[in-house]
């Protein structure tokens, strides 16, 4: 404890460029603020001198809340005293590698709750720990080492401090009532001077978008300011039990039971339930750390009446600004702030050639399919196709979480695989299983079954021989898993921000190479990645890096992970309320006007947290990864929260709340609009079926052309044969909506798969209908616009049309169905039509009900050329009148509408007809650039040059730009695993007696 006798704590408050000298101070101010805070607990005057000249003190009389001081108020970790002067110009050292050491983001007082378990505290310890950090279940071990790399100790090992700070969480959670111990603390801390227990009841609501380190943290800290908070967030949240949780399916409070022994909360990290809860350290942070920490913020959180969790709500989609802040008498919900929480958005795309070809992803992509879907799971039903070997393209932590993840997915995936086969092939036969295959996928499937038969049979020795299997070794000489970084390891952010981790990727056996960047893809004739080109440099005696040549890796398998952008799409949506300053949100000052927050600093002289100020005083704040001074990592994250929160409640002073109703019917009110239950299912045809929602809010803000993620819960899913029968998220667009009865129609055609278990929801259950998304279909005035749709595209074609007409356009719709069983909503059709014309592939073809409509034997192309033709008779519309062409359906039917356009089609079009194609490319979180699984390219017609979008964010596209092919691989890339497990859910449909064994 030599450090913290010296005052030397530069763990907790940085290690500053140049000390200052300290200020005077008396013997009272010494017992307060010096090196040991035990001696703090005196009886003291009460807080006379809260304030100070940045006008924080103002703020306290307002709201009656006591707040910390602002950064470098206090010089040591105490944090209850100076011992440098105070100064917004601080400057820190930095490390070898121009790491700012600016020690703990949170000033946790480190030494302090070192020295209390030093002598046996235990309690106290965390009690010391969570007056800064009362979300500690987030941090901690192989979480951040910003306070181990500022150790005073440089010149020899540094204090492993997240691992002594997660031993003393886990010493009182082992305890009886060890949970209900943390639990107390965060709320009742006779060692947090300034805020011992929560505060009054405010009267204010708080929305907080996004529920990752930031949010919850955030959270936190407002209902101990006495506010209400609602936190909400676009990934499914799975439900706990309203037992230990205290809500329960339909958000209502129920008794919850304290937890008297922790491992009543754990569950086994490869069978436990993908909550959802926690953002990127749900989904980001893999290996690092016990996830069932997670469950337990959680807790801290839900269990509290000032407190409601929402999940499936996207900020800016379902919920908006102006809905958010209008009076609830004006249809809106009386928050009094908004706080933006929503992280790290839009993943780095690198341009190369077939950079997105079968076996390419974003690491975002794969990691939030890992983790969310639950995909390594031998009871899952998610698809996530990866093959050996593997090359990820990065140098941060992100590369390192994914190699790691991808080496221990790869045997759980094949396995998995060679057991769903096997029973397959036992009850139906090896020629009917592998049918569905193409020649290219009957390779690949061959190819995972023999290194799964491999897997198998070195269990097998190992067992008989009493050893460890050697799994990596098969591993390894498949191909393995490779970093490639563009310089040198010492060079990577993954090694200078937190070498350990880099150490034990590799002693997991990942390889690092050096000084490669990526040129090219290289494809097989199937469309496979093969290997990767890579440009070669090498570092010269001088220290430069020169090039070097070229080399390839194999690699069948390509991550890319190359950093991400902060999540500012609100500022396309909603450029009134959200400004850009650069990448990042512009800030404002507590009169609205702008200012420039510092970049990079954890500890910023002001937390610049303020975003916009409305004209009644309320405002929107931003945090984590979305602010310039606190991005980087968790606990910079959560350590936003800590300094942000006292700016929200000085603000919040300012203002009176907006609603009256207490806090009880506030969040009854938004349990009857944000939580969705199935309404109805309705069988339309044998293949296709209508899943009504009741989710009132989504329903309210859907327009033309918009389509939601439809989930069950994982929790509530049926178990069969050691299978869960939890969706993967689907996309849907909504066919019709009642915003009087807050009704949502859907429309899903089961083609296999996570579709196919649509019709096992049930009236009354809740489900995920996160939503609305993507842009709304441009709806022109007094135009003539010909619909094409195909099969389900139909159902995306009812609202569009309707909304033409009403808008004063007329609509001429070609409606094409393989099969005349096919057709459905016959009567919404032509309600979104003034002439229909009916097309199947099947004989003897469709009846018009209508005069103006016609019919036609053959494919929708075939049909559009027979009309324009007059071989169906006289046109009720003139295909040469149409200015705009909207086509829904299968990637293959778009095409051909496309080149027909300048082909057969040509002579009965105007030269300047706009086409448009509603594109249906793999989608996963759908929350507009976020894990980039619907990244797609485009090809400019002009000039050749590919550029790429996210189809989730406008998924309406002009037909000549879509690159088909690029398209078509993009939704091949788990094609051989969909195949096998549409016929596994198959299997367990028939088992279930939902679906009869000749099917099978």
């Amino acid at each position: 404890m030599w450090c913290h006798h010296q005052d030397k704590d530069s763990c907790s408050t940085g290690l500053k460029e140049k000390i200052k000298t300290p200020s005077p101070k008396t013997e009272k101010q010494a017992d307060a603020g010096g090196s040991d805070l035990l001696d703090a607990l005196k009886p003291q005057p009460a807080f006379a001198k809260a304030g100070n000249e940045d006008g924080v003190g103002e703020n306290v009389l307002q709201t009656g809340v006591v707040k910390p001081p602002l950064p470098f108020e206090g010089g040591n970790d105490s944090g209850a005293g100076a011992s440098l002067q105070k100064s917004t110009a601080a400057t820190f050292k930095k490390s070898p590698f121009g790491v700012t050491l600016a020690g703990c983001p949170l000033e946790q007082k480190i030494s302090e709750f070192h020295e209390v378990k030093t002598q046996g505290h235990a309690i106290g310890a965390l009690a010391m720990i969570v007056v800064d950090n009362p979300m500690c279940a987030a941090t901690g071990h192989r979480i951040c080492n910003d306070c181990m790399k500022s150790c005073i100790y440089q010149k020899q090992e540094p204090v492993n401090i997240p691992q002594s700070e997660t031993r003393t969480l886990k010493d009182v959670l082992a305890l009886p009532w060890g949970f209900e111990i943390y639990s107390l603390l965060t709320r009742w801390n006779p060692l947090d001077l300034r805020r011992p227990y929560p505060q009054a009841d405010s009267g204010k609501r708080v929305l907080i978008a996004g529920m990752g380190p930031a949010g919850f943290t955030l959270a936190h800290h407002l209902m101990n300011d006495g506010h209400v908070v609602i936190g909400i967030d676009g990934l499914k949240i799975e439900p706990l039990p309203p037992e230990i949780s205290g809500v329960d399916a339909r958000g209502e409070r129920v008794a919850f039971k304290p937890i008297r022994d922790i491992a009543e909360l754990y569950e086994a990290l490869g069978d436990r339930v993908m909550a959802g809860f926690g953002g990127v350290a749900e989904y980001g942070i893999t290996v690092r750390w016990d996830k069932n920490f997670l469950k337990l913020i959680r807790l801290l959180l839900e269990r509290r009446a000032q407190f409601a969790l929402f999940g499936g709500v996207r900020f800016g989609g379902t919920l908006t600004v102006e809905h958010a802040f209008a009076p609830v008498d004006a249809g809106g919900m009386a928050f009094d702030h908004i706080a933006l929480a929503a992280g790290a958005g839009r993943p780095t795309v690198l341009d190369m050639p077939n950079g997105l070809a079968r076996g390419v992803r974003t690491a975002s992509d794969f990691l939030m399919a890992l983790q969310l879907t639950g995909a390594a799971k031998p009871d899952s039903i998610a698809n996530m196709q990866i093959r050996l070997p593997v090359v990820v393209i990065g140098g941060g932590l992100t590369a390192i979480d994914t190699a790691t993840e991808a080496l221990a997915y790869y045997p759980l995936q094949v396995e998995k695989f060679l057991q769903r086969y096997d029973a397959l092939v036992a009850s139906k036969g090896k020629a009917a299983v592998r049918a569905a295959w193409t020649p290219h996928e009957q390779e690949i499937a061959d190819e995972f079954l023999r290194h799964a038969r491999q897997i198998r049979e070195e269990r097998r020795q190992a067992a008989a021989a009493r050893r460890e299997p050697r799994i990596l070794e098969l591993l390894r000489a498949w191909g393995g898993v490779t970093i490639a970084y563009r310089k040198g390891l010492i060079d990577s952010p993954s090694y200078t921000l937190n070498h350990e981790e880099v150490e034990k990727a590799l002693q997991e056996g990942i390889a690092f190479s050096e000084g490669l960047s990526p040129l090219r893809i290289e494809i097989d004739e199937g469309g496979y990645a093969r290997a990767i080109r890579l440009a070669v440099q090498k570092r010269t005696e001088d220290g430069k890096w020169t090039d070097a040549g070229e080399t390839e890796l194999a690699a069948r398998t390509v991550l890319i992970a190359a950093g991400t952008q902060p999540n500012t799409v609100l500022a396309r949506e909603d450029a009134d309320n959200f400004v850009l300053d650069g990448r990042y949100f512009r800030a404002c000052d507590e009169t609205g006007q702008p200012v420039t927050p510092e970049r990079a600093s954890s500890k910023p002289a002001q937390a610049r947290v303020l975003l916009s100020k409305r004209n009644d005083g309320r405002f929107i704040s931003f945090f984590g990864d979305l602010h310039p001074s606190y991005f980087g990592n968790v606990v910079k994250a959560m350590g936003s929260a800590k300094q942000g929160y006292p700016v929200i409640s000085g603000v919040l002073g300012l203002v009176a709340p907006t609603s009256s109703v207490n806090a009880a019917a506030f969040i009854a009110g938004l349990n009857r609009d944000l939580r969705a239950t199935v309404h109805e299912v309705n069988r339309l045809t044998p293949t296709i079926v209508e899943v009504v929602v009741r989710a009132p809010l989504a329903a309210r803000r859907f327009r033309p052309g918009q389509f939601y993620r439809l989930q069950n819960y994982e929790t509530r899913a049926p178990l069969v044969d050691g299978t869960r029968l939890a969706m993967e998220g689907l996309a849907l667009t909504g066919a019709w909506v009642d915003t009087e009865r807050g009704l949502v129609s859907t429309i899903v055609l089961e083609l296999g798969g996570s579709a196919d278990l649509c019709a096992l929801l049930e009236p009354g259950e809740p489900v995920v209908l996160m939503g609305p998304t993507g842009s709304p279909t441009e709806i022109p005035h007094d135009e003539t616009v010909m619909l094409v749709g195909g099969g389900l595209g139909n159902a995306v074609l009812f609202s569009i049309g309707q909304a033409l007409r009403q808008a004063g356009s007329k609509v001429l719709y070609f409606a094409g169905y393989k099969k005349m069983i096919d057709r459905y909503k016959v009567a919404d059709i032509e309600a979104a039509a003034d002439v229909v014309v009916w097309c199947s592939d099947e004989a003897p073809g469709f009846t018009p009900n209508r005069p103006q409509d016609r019919a036609f034997v053959g494919n929708i192309v075939q049909s559009m050329l027979a009309y324009a033709e007059g071989e169906l008779g006289q046109q009720p519309l003139a295909m040469h009148d149409v200015d705009r062409i909207i086509a829904i359906g299968s990637d293959r039917m778009m095409d051909a509408v496309g080149i027909a356009r300048h082909a057969i089609l040509k002579p009965h079009l105007k030269s300047s007809h706009i086409a448009i194609g509603s594109i249906n490319s793999p989608m996963q979180c759908m929350m507009k650039e976020i894990c980039a699984q619907c990244l797609q390219p485009q090809i400019d017609p002009a000039t050749g040059a590919t550029r790429y979008v996210f189809s989730c964010f406008n998924q309406d596209q002009l037909l000549d730009s879509v690159d088909f092919a690029g398209l078509n691989a993009r939704l091949a890339q788990n094609s051989v695993q969909e195949k096998l497990t549409a016929q596994w859910i198959d299997r367990c449909l028939v088992r279930m007696q939902r679906r009869p064994a000749a099917v099978a």
